[in-house]
């Protein structure tokens, strides 16, 4: 039941626990149970909200920073990724393979706002040895949803 559960809220978070219940079969008094059991258990994290900010006219940036680092002794990659992601600019941290260890999605307001954070607070650091900003220009699919309209055929049509 877990994993329906799951696949259902991480398409929509809003689904309506009664209709969720009759879609699985079960109670909604058992889906609320395990709802709760696997929030405890942090299986479930959080409930977000995709926005779509091109729509809002509100600006902001994102950026997706490569970092390469070198964990000092007795620290590794966990202490490393812990001091990146309790600044509060950062949304996400994951350990990658490839030629960097760290991505590191950050937003601000400009890019003058990210390019400081990088220079100013993340590239110092003693186990950071580069860093490489990737900023995204135009999102087109997030989380498993569109974001951007489709593309229209405007060629004429030509009968015979």
């Amino acid at each position: 039941m877990r994993e329906k559960i799951l696949a259902f809220i991480e398409k929509n978070s809003r689904i309506d626990l009664k209709e969720l219940a009759i879609v699985l079969g079960v109670t909604e008094s058992a889906v609320v149970n395990e709802l709760e059991a696997m929030e405890e258990e942090h299986i479930i994290c959080g409930y977000h909200t995709l926005i779509n900010w091109e729509k809002t006219g509100i600006e902001k940036v994102t950026a997706m920073i490569e970092v390469r680092v070198t964990p000092q002794r007795g620290m590794g990659f966990d202490k490393v990724a812990e001091r990146i992601y309790n600044y509060p600019e950062v949304e996400s941290v994951y350990l990658i393979s490839g030629g960097f260890d760290f991505m590191v999605i950050l937003e601000g307001k400009t890019l003058r706002e990210v390019s400081q954070f990088v220079s100013e607070k993340l590239s110092p650091q003693d186990s950071i040895l580069s860093t490489k900003t990737n900023f995204i220009l135009k999102k087109y699919k997030d989380h498993g949803t569109i974001m951007s309209e489709p593309v229209k055929d405007e060629r004429m049509k030509i009968t015979p």
